[in-house]
């Protein structure tokens, strides 16, 4: 058996050992667990059950590990995007007040097209049109919102009728996500490996300690139930029938384009698998993706997506699907301490939030700002994700500008004809939210 192991996923030439993997494995979900707790806590402000969102996160996530590790045989991990998970929250259901089966439906038909377009190898050249100065706008922009959002949650911003926010005051557990996240900084700037996950449990052991979170009666039991989630986005599929639900399908479609490209390129580039300047089996990633993502939204959850923190295995030596597989099976065991989720409150969860935006936000570096026409877009879709707490309306408004500007600088030859397209679409999306027909 183990020499089948090591033949099946070529350990051997990647000169990596099953231990070595396993450990790979194992630091990867550490990394990366905390998703378990924090995506039913951003779902849950859509009104969707917690209990039923956490177990088809745990489902989703080890499904889209499997098909990477056994298919892909990449040591790249998936879950559900944090960023797509607060559009799919706070623009989708809450500011749009679109219902989240509806929601739902919309990431499943986002997830067929998906799947269509990486059979047919459509996803590359439509990665190709988005010029890259925007898709680095994108990330970074979703960063700065996701921050803002885990500001909100831990009570460091509040609203301030003067100012429209201002500072907390900073007491109770607001406290906690202040500790949480000074230590979850210290520990990631001594590159140990799962410091988010590691602070979230300081911080919820502190807040247990002092009374500030009530203890759970236990740790251990079966998984919730699926029921009040599962097959919803089935059922709600002819829902989609309204220009409005049209964008917000194309949105979910974009948004996990642009972070999964992004991320699989990068981890494909840090493990050493980029050959001139390509992915090997990238069409197997991203096959592997677009499924989890399908399985996920019937299940009960925002998009899947290949996370960044799978660096934590690949920098410790994992380098084959063993380490996917292996993060994939430990999602499947932590479906049994679902009690946990009632001690991983917003305030506890929020220091992870903050933290993502900062690693997101390093994006801005790469954005060409010495040249105005590029510079302005970026810049819009930067400050409006954030300040009209909408990644849609961000994306939408610099998408408008980007056409504008460069046919300014002379430059329109250089647009891609996709951006044309995409410049009509988000002014009708636009003209919708507006008129709220």
């Amino acid at each position: 058996m183990k020499d089948k192991v090591i033949s099946y996923f070529g350990i051997d030439k990647h000169g990596s050992t099953i231990k070595r993997e396993i450990l790979a494995g194992f630091t990867t979900f550490i990394s990366m667990a905390y998703i378990l707790f924090v995506n039913p806590t951003v779902l849950d402000a859509a009104h969707m059950d917690k209990g039923a969102v956490f177990t088809a996160t745990a489902l989703a996530s080890a499904f889209g590990c499997l098909m990477m590790g056994l298919y892909a045989k990449y040591p790249i991990a998936t879950a559900p995007g944090l960023g797509v998970n607060a559009f799919f929250a706070y623009s989708v259901v809450i500011g749009m007040g679109i219902p989240w089966q509806t929601a739902l439906a919309g990431v499943f038909v986002a997830a067929i097209i998906f799947l269509l377009i990486t059979v047919f190898k459509l996803r590359e050249m439509i990665i190709d049109s988005i010029p890259q100065d925007l898709k680095y706008a994108i990330s970074a922009g979703i960063g700065l919102f996701i921050a803002f959002i885990g500001m909100k949650s831990a009570g460091i911003i509040v609203a301030n009728k003067s100012t429209l926010v201002g500072l907390g005051t900073f007491q109770g557990q607001t406290w906690l996500s202040i500790i949480g996240f000074v230590l979850m900084a210290v520990l990631m700037l001594l590159n140990v490996p799962g410091a988010i996950f590691i602070a979230m449990l300081v911080a919820a052991i502190i807040g247990m300690v002092t009374g500030l979170i009530p203890a759970p009666h236990q740790f251990i039991s079966s998984a919730p139930s699926l029921a009040p989630t599962f097959g919803q986005a089935i059922k709600h599929v002819t829902d989609i029938n309204t220009m409005q639900l049209v964008v917000v399908v194309i949105t979910f479609l974009l948004v996990t384009f642009f972070d999964t490209a992004g991320t699989l390129v990068g981890l494909a580039q840090q493990a050493g698998f980029m050959k001139d300047n390509k992915m090997p089996r990238v069409g197997k990633a991203l096959l592997s993706d677009s499924s989890a993502m399908l399985v996920g939204s019937v299940l009960g959850t925002s998009p899947i997506g290949a996370y960044v923190e799978s660096s934590a295995g690949i920098a410790v030596g994992g380098r084959t699907g063993l380490t996917a597989v292996t993060t994939g099976v430990l999602f499947i065991l932590g479906m049994f301490f679902s009690p946990l989720l009632t001690v991983v409150t917003s305030y506890v969860t929020a220091p992870a939030l903050i933290m993502v935006g900062v690693l997101m936000a390093g994006n801005m570096a790469r954005i060409s700002w010495d040249k105005l026409e590029i510079a302005i877009p970026s810049f819009v879709i930067l400050a409006t994700m954030p300040l009209t707490y909408s990644i849609a309306d961000g994306i939408a408004l610099g998408v408008i500008f980007y056409p504008i500007t460069m046919i300014t600088a002379k430059r329109g030859k250089e647009v891609p004809p996709l951006m044309y397209v995409l410049f009509f679409v988000f002014l009708i999306f636009l003209w919708i939210l507006q008129t709220g027909e």
